[in-house]
């Protein structure tokens, strides 16, 4: 005899959590995928880190600056 899962008694992970918080904002977001040597990425996530950033958040930042600085003119 199978047992089902109740909503209840579901225990969610941090990382669950932590993803339902980030995608429940008003915005939804947008998963993109791109490509890139491996060697660039390298030395992108170690400025990222000695940014204090992990790479999506270095992305992210990265992003931002670009946009600002081609938009403000």
């Amino acid at each position: 005899m199978a047992l089902r899962k109740t909503d209840e008694s579901v225990n969610e992970s941090l990382s669950g959590m932590k993803a339902k918080q980030v995608f429940s904002g008003k915005e939804k977001k947008v998963l993109t995928t791109f490509s890139i040597e491996p060697s660039f990425k390298a030395e992108l996530e170690e400025l990222f880190s000695d940014m204090g950033l992990g790479w999506a958040a270095g992305v992210r930042f990265a992003l931002r600056e670009f946009y600002r600085k081609y938009t403000a003119k």
